[in-house]
Formats: structure tokens, C-alpha cells, sequence
């Protein structure tokens, strides 16, 4: 049971890892350079900031909704492996599969605000 607690964490930490990488491929590829009011007037019609920030958020999200389905999937899979080997340690496996699940899908809410504040603060 202990490995399957260090395996969910390994997966949380893989989780958070991608969604800090896909946060700071979104605040690289959005830094503004100074440019003349000529070529402000050019890109305005071409650019959409808001529809580029939502694309950044929609990959930074898909990426950590991914991450954290494959991890639940392979959580639940190993805990219901754990319960078929042993069945009378079916209530703590099912408690350390709750607490990984929990926090899997917090990193995941985590992605979700931090694309919000993307869209709506930057």
C-alpha cells in the first residue's frame, strides 16, 4: 500500500510539473515588445489577446485533465488489484485511493483557476 502512495504522489507531482511547464510556455509566448503605433494599428485588426489567452488556457487545462485522468485511472486500477489480492484490507485501500484521488483532482482545479486568472487578469 505504501508504493501505491508513492506512485499517486509521483503522478500528482508529474501532474503539477506539466501544468507549471504549460504555464510558463503561455506567459512566454503572451510578454508584449514595444512596437510604434503604426504596427499597433496593423496587428489590432489581425490580433485577438483574448482569443490567444483562451487557447493557452485550453491547452494548460486539457493538459492537467489528462495528466489527472490517466493518474485516477491508474490509481483506481491498482486499488481494485490491491482489494482482488486482499480483500480484508479493502477499507484501507479504498481510504488511501480516496486521499491520492482527492488530491490528483485538486492539482487539477488548481490548473482550471489558474487558466481563469490567464484569461480574465493578464
Amino acid at each position: 500500500m505504501n508504493v501505491l502512495c508513492k506512485k499517486m504522489s509521483a503522478a500528482a507531482m508529474l501532474l503539477m510539473m506539466f501544468m507549471m511547464l504549460s504555464i510558463c510556455s503561455i506567459s512566454t509566448v503572451m510578454m508584449v515588445q514595444p512596437v510604434s503605433a503604426a504596427e499597433i494599428e496593423e496587428t489590432q485588426e489581425e490580433a485577438d489577446p483574448i482569443g490567444d489567452k483562451a487557447k493557452g488556457a485550453a491547452i494548460a487545462v486539457g493538459l492537467a485533465a489528462a495528466a489527472g485522468a490517466v493518474g485516477m485511472g491508474i490509481a483506481v486500477g491498482k486499488s481494485v488489484e490491491g482489494i482482488a489480492r486482499q480483500p480484508e484490507a479493502e477499507g484501507k485501500i479504498r481510504t488511501t485511493l480516496m486521499l491520492g484521488l482527492v488530491f490528483i483532482e485538486t492539482a487539477i482545479i488548481y490548473a482550471l483557476i489558474v487558466a481563469i486568472l490567464i484569461i480574465f487578469v493578464m
